[in-house]
């Protein structure tokens, strides 16, 4: 929009220029006009180019906030839930899991474009690899607790804890390096 903007300033100029050299005794006042306001109109666009930039910055850093502070309590409730898998009921963890990350999970996917923004593509895959990794893993928990498969269940809660921590892992050290895009 704002190169738009740009354009239309331009032309707007010209065109201004244009209308008053045409004639050396006549100023075209229909031209000029035409042209000032094809230059006002692109002054908008740039104004308008402009505003959306700043939202769209303070967008990304909000998302980045959200991803940030979602990840973190992941990484805290797969934690103590991998602290507790032996006190823990082998069909209840399934429940644990339903009460403690589904919010968390929502809230890290919805803003994780954000990453890709401020921090190119190949930053985001390899933390939605690890993500995403970490994810099945606790599916994997969730069908063993529902099965009753206590031995599996434990091994991948630790699987997923990992995979949860190196997200956060990779996530803070983006978040240290100078911005990529």
């Amino acid at each position: 929009m704002k190169r738009l903007g740009f354009i239309l300033v331009a032309i707007g100029f010209l065109g201004g220029s244009l209308a008053s050299v045409v004639s050396e005794t006549r100023v075209y006042w229909t031209w000029l006009a035409v042209a000032v306001g094809v230059g006002l109109v692109g002054v908008i666009l740039i104004r308008i180019g402009h505003r959306g930039q700043v939202h769209a910055v303070e967008r990304l850093s909000v998302d980045m906030q959200a991803v940030e502070t979602s990840l973190r309590r992941i990484v805290e409730n797969i934690t103590r839930l991998n602290e507790q898998k032996q006190s823990i009921d082998p069909y209840d963890v399934r429940r644990r899991i339903d009460e403690l990350f589904p919010e968390d999970l929502s809230d890290f996917v919805s803003a994780r474009r954000s990453i890709a923004h401020i921090h190119g593509l190949a930053a985001y895959a390899n933390v939605m690899s690890a993500f995403a990794a970490g994810e099945r893993y606790l599916n994997r928990v969730w069908s063993a607790s529902a099965d009753g498969y206590i031995d599996e269940a434990h091994e991948y809660l630790a699987k997923a804890k990992d995979q949860f921590a190196e997200t956060l892992a990779l996530l803070l050290r983006l978040q240290t390096t100078p911005q990529s895009a």
